[in-house]
């Protein structure tokens, strides 16, 4: 959604506008309604311009600018959508691990999906006001073509000399009880029912003295302008305030010309009031023309008229090109803000977080290429942003990796945990990269290169240190090196916490050394502890789903697997020997899908994922209820086993 920052940036900059608009004419209380007019046309105008501005004009940065409106993004999610479909509903043969990355994948496409919607409803809004408008100016020119020749044109060149009114104006005549209008923007044209003929010559005079007045100002062009400013902006309540503002200025400044002239103010009002009653405006052209009266402004109107106080001064050209450059030198600036962009400022902007979550949940579902290509964008945004020596690209290199890692593509998965790992240096993110590049060095039996690798990594991030003293046991056991490599199991044990599942993967590999050591009774213990452990931070059973599952049995027969697809050993389970157990819990739904998955008994080292991935992929024949396919609660086993 390029266009979304852009589209709400012109709508806070536009209700400044409209918010300082009202002020000023707040300000002018006391000045003339033509003044007051003028601040509305401006304002309206200088809304228009906005969205062109915006896009055209130099950015002026400003740096608190970032907490009022969004920044544009490259961010664009046409991949992710393309990818989405059920991807976390959990019934579909493709479909991701329950509660994993399917569902950042959901909740990105529904990010994006409210701003689609939100531009979508304001197009819509927009359609239907300008086909309104359209059709009400086609609709006026229908009138005007079809209207005859007033027959009293004399009176009207008088009154155009009398109010200096210098273009040549037609003044037609339309069907009865039509309410008298001016329409047009290069030739104006005074429309007035048939019955003109028969009013009072006072009454001729007064209604086409004060047509002539809105010809005068301007005021069909000016219409049509803010009426495209008000198809634009429907959605904000304060271009309404502004439009009725508008309207009602504009009657009030059209008065006071008439009343300028030298109608008396009481026999105007009288005039007023009775085309008001006696007459109504077409619907269909109303939109689109100057009508002489509006009933839900004539009180407003009538007690102006006869106020003898009023200020009813007419704005001059020197009045009008002030205001026009005022409402420039406002609007231009204005346009031109964008955030300005510190850098972590400028990775928010760049949006590659939502990038990498929709690669993730792309890579899930397998589709590869579309993650590879999202995660390619997101690691240019960040050197673009923060610099090819920067942690944030550092990061986005391990992305990489790891997506060529879950794909056995071992030599390219190393090279970029090689070059992330120069990238990061010291920082503590190297960890991850190095402990990668020593899982490397282990499967090619390069154990002096491994060892290496994790005391690295203990060194630039003290708070992984027990990870890191774990595989450097395991690379002494490697080699055989017994009484080292128990030393610096138990050196891992006591600085992790004796709760943490990190302990408890430890104590699963410690075990495994115990028992081929000939120890059972006390890898039993060790096994014992790291199940409790697991046992104590195994996530609860969801509520909503333990209610609609079935169990087997009572009426309902149990799933069977018609499909089953082999989990992969983890790169980390592989080099450490872990074997055992992992035991889910899912749903078998309706479909033959397992969903809905929960660790009961795990392994940790990347195994439990990998089982939970399996998983997904397997098809069931489903559990059966009274004929009916029924989610069923299922328990599954997956036994690893290295040879």
């Amino acid at each position: 959604m390029a266009w979304y920052p852009i589209f709400i940036g012109v709508a806070l900059k536009s209700t400044v506008v409209l918010a300082v608009a009202w002020l000023a004419a707040g300000l002018l209380r006391g000045r003339s309604a033509a003044a007051r007019h003028l601040v509305w046309t401006g304002a309206l105008a200088a809304v228009l311009a906005l969205p062109f501005l915006s896009v055209s004009l130099p950015a002026l940065r400003v740096r608190t600018a970032a907490a009022l409106w969004p920044r544009q993004t490259d961010a664009v999610f046409q991949a992710t959508a393309a990818a989405s479909r059920d991807g976390g509903a959990g019934e579909s043969a493709t479909h991701a691990a329950p509660g994993g990355m399917a569902g950042s994948f959901r909740g990105a496409l529904q990010y994006t999906d409210w701003r689609v919607w939100l531009m979508l409803i304001w197009l819509a809004g927009f359609a239907a006001a300008f086909a309104r408008t359209l059709a009400a100016y086609v609709a006026a020119w229908r009138v005007r073509r079809s209207a005859k020749p007033f027959p009293d044109s004399a009176l009207c060149g008088a009154l155009s000399r009398e109010l200096e009114v210098r273009r040549a104006v037609d003044v037609l005549e339309t069907e009865a009880g039509s309410m008298p209008m001016t329409f047009g923007l290069m030739r104006s044209a005074i429309l007035v029912p048939s019955e003109a003929t028969e009013w009072s010559a006072e009454r001729r005079r007064i209604v086409l003295l004060h047509e002539l007045a809105h010809v005068r100002r301007g005021d069909p062009a000016t219409h049509l302008l803010a009426r495209a400013a008000m198809n634009i902006y429907w959605w904000n309540p304060l271009a309404w305030i502004a439009w009725r503002e508008f309207l009602k200025e504009r009657e009030r400044a059209a008065d006071d010309l008439v009343l300028n002239a030298g109608a008396r103010a009481s026999d105007y009002a009288g005039h007023l009031l009775e085309v008001a009653r006696t007459l109504q405006s077409a619907p269909a052209i109303g939109w689109a023309a100057v009508a002489m009266a509006r009933r839900s402004q004539l009180e407003g109107r009538l007690l102006a008229i006869l106020d003898s106080g009023v200020n009813r001064r007419a704005t001059g050209r020197a009045s009008v090109l002030a205001a026009a450059l005022l409402a420039v030198a406002l609007v231009a600036p204005l346009a031109a803000v964008r955030a300005q962009e510190s850098q972590a400022q400028a990775g928010s902007q760049k949006d590659y977080e939502r990038l990498e979550t929709a690669a993730k949940a792309a890579a899930q579902l397998r589709q590869y290429d579309t993650a590879r290509k999202l995660l390619d964008s997101a690691v240019a945004i960040r050197a673009a942003v923060f610099g090819e020596q920067s942690v944030q690209y550092g990061v986005g290199l391990m992305n990489l990796a790891a997506l060529e890692q879950k794909q056995n593509h071992t030599q390219p998965a190393e090279e970029f945990y090689a070059k992330a790992a120069q990238v990061l240096g010291n920082h503590p993110e190297a960890a991850g990269a190095l402990t990668h590049l020593g899982l490397a060095a282990i499967a090619k039996k390069d154990f002096p290169q491994a060892k290496d690798y994790f005391q690295q990594a203990q060194r630039v991030d003290p708070t992984q240190a027990g990870a890191a003293l774990m595989w450097q046991a395991v690379v002494e056991q490697r080699q055989e090196h017994m009484d080292d490599a128990e030393r610096l199991y138990q050196s891992a044990l006591s600085v992790q916490d004796p709760q943490s599942a990190e302990a408890a993967v430890t104590m699963e590999v410690y075990s495994r050394f115990l028992r081929e050591q000939g120890r059972t009774d006390q890898a039993g213990e060790m096994d014992a502890r790291a199940a409790a452990i697991q046992r104590a931070n195994a996530p609860p059973a969801r509520s909503d789903t333990a209610s609609i599952a079935y169990k087997v049995g009572a009426g309902v027969s149990p799933p069977s697997v018609v499909q089953k697809v082999e989990p992969e050993y983890s790169e980390e389970g592989r080099a450490a020997g872990l074997q055992g157990t992992v035991v889910v819990q899912v749903v078998i739904g309706p479909k033959g899908v397992a969903r809905d998955a929960r660790i009961l008994r795990g392994l940790g080292l990347g195994l439990d994922e990998q089982a939970i991935e399996a998983i997904s992929q397997w098809q069931f024949k489903p559990g059966v209820k009274d004929g009916q396919a029924v989610p069923v609660a299922a328990t599954i086993e997956v036994h690893w086993r290295l040879l």
